[in-house]
């Protein structure tokens, strides 16, 4: 048969459900390209292969009638996830001789689906940053082109992904980590809405509660497949509630039925006119396939006000993360600040110590906005957008990311201003997908953004698909057959 490498987890699953490939001999293929070439991009930083072969075994002896959505498919899953007797680290060195005593709740839904999970992927340090390196292991690499970074904080599993390491990744995004590097690498990925997945064994501290805006999500080689993967991990923590939910339908899975707004560049954020081009590209065609598009409906918000807002409550969700020491940094630099910086750092930096009242009041315009953002999904069913304002950055590990800039179109920008296109829907915990959209000149793969109104997950993954088949599907980064 063909290379099963870059085939889709679904077409794996299919092989193995029908006994055309063992689940052990499809392993232990996969075993074998991250032993041989996963040096040259560092995705993979930890196995168990032990454990992964004696669950492909079992698999392959038990009955394979009914056989589950993912039945064999060999995955791993981003370094923060807890995998039992494996080290979860998020990049800290004292963290080296931790060892986790349960798998995180993800691991076990999606092995009840039928996954085969083998190893742990690279990701920066605390997951802050769109920059895949730490002082445990090193630095992860774009297969695309090694010079560049696959994103972060799911970079090494979306740098796994797209190389063929494995059939699926489990990552988690809270400024972008599973769509940067979707994004970045040429892959579809999926940010939830916020609070239908358990983030259980997701935290260096065993933390019960979800963190604002942070999910949890699949990053894959089809819309399909991130399907699948939510299939499996979506649903509250049992050991709270026996309460479930199902998510509804998709609007539609026809082309010509959809309603798209296109949100291409927005002024004084910076988008590189590549980007912009084929999302007008993008637009053109939808237009031809018989669908609703409009290139001017925005919701009816104060862009600036809601990424400023959505800035202030990434800071408050991430402070818990943050050590006595870091905050006498930060209080210190938000003391020096002048008082017309309106940049991405300053608007955190104002973030320091913030008043629970405060925050309190900033939580209720959240949720007034989240009223205006349902008002416009009222009219269309999804908008498309950049997912971040350029292709794949070049690695870049010097200094703190408040000290970097980039340059884009000829102009420099702030590292940190890029998160505008992530926040301003992220934000307001909504669900988003993404998506191939095309090739910079340079080669470096961009995606699209697909966003829908609260809960609508089976709507944004299903337009993902339907321009899977009409417009891009995933290809795989030259030399790496």
């Amino acid at each position: 048969m063909d290379d099963p490498s870059f085939l889709p987890a679904w077409r794996l699953a299919a092989l193995t459900r029908t006994g055309e490939l063992g689940c052990r001999e499809l392993l232990d293929h996969f075993a074998a390209r991250v032993e041989r070439l996963n040096p040259r991009i560092n995705a993979v930083v930890a196995r168990d292969l032990e454990r992964a072969r004696a669950r492909a075994h079992a698999l392959d002896r038990g009955s394979r009638q009914d056989a589950p959505p993912l039945f064999g498919v060999p995955m791993t899953v981003k370094e923060s996830f807890d995998l039992k007797g494996l080290p979860t680290t998020w990049g800290h060195k004292e963290r080296t001789r931790h060892r986790a005593d349960a798998d995180a709740l993800a691991v076990q839904r999606l092995e009840a689906a039928g996954a085969v999970v083998f190893g742990k992927t690279n990701v920066p340090v605390s997951l802050a940053d769109w920059q895949s390196y730490n002082p445990v292991y090193g630095t992860a690499s774009n297969p695309w082109n090694a010079a560049h970074t696959p994103g972060g904080s799911s970079g090494g599993g979306a740098a796994a992904t797209a190389a063929g390491f494995g059939g699926l990744e489990c990552g988690s995004d809270i400024g972008g980590s599973i769509r940067v590097p979707a994004h970045f690498c040429g892959l579809f990925g999926h940010k939830p809405s916020w609070g239908i997945a358990s983030p259980r064994g997701h935290s260096l501290v065993d933390a019960a509660a979800f963190t604002d805006i942070s999910v949890i999500g699949p990053l894959a080689r089809s819309a399909k497949d991130l399907r699948l993967a939510m299939d499996g991990i979506v649903g509250l923590d049992p050991a709270e509630t026996g309460l479930g939910f199902t998510l509804p339908a998709p609007r539609t899975t026809n082309l010509s039925e959809l309603r798209v707004a296109v949100w291409s560049h927005e002024p004084g954020q910076a988008t590189d006119a590549e980007t912009a081009g084929l999302l007008e590209d993008l637009a053109r065609h939808l237009d031809s396939e018989g669908a609703q598009v409009s290139r001017s409906a925005r919701p009816d918000l104060d862009p600036t006000e809601a990424y400023h807002l959505y800035l202030t409550l990434l800071d408050a969700a991430m402070s818990g993360r943050a050590t006595e020491a870091t905050l006498a940094k930060r209080r210190a630099q938000k003391a020096a600040l002048r008082p017309d910086d309106q940049s991405a750092d300053a608007v955190m930096l104002r973030a320091v110590d913030l008043p629970h009242r405060d925050w309190l009041k900033l939580h209720e315009r959240r949720h007034q906005l989240r009223r205006v953002w349902s008002a416009f999904f009222r009219h269309w069913d999804v908008l498309l957008c950049p997912v971040l304002g350029c292709p794949a950055l070049p690695h870049m590990q010097h200094g703190e990311t408040w000290e970097r800039t980039i340059t884009i179109d000829g102009h420099s920008h702030a590292y940190n201003d890029l998160l505008f296109w992530p926040g301003i829907t992220c934000g307001f915990h909504l669900p988003a997908t993404v998506a191939p959209l095309g090739l910079s000149r340079t080669g470096l793969p961009i995606g699209v953004q697909i966003v829908g109104p609260f809960g609508a997950d089976h709507t944004t993954i299903a337009v993902a698909h339907m321009l899977e088949q009409s417009w891009r599907a995933f290809v795989p980064p030259p030399g790496w057959s």
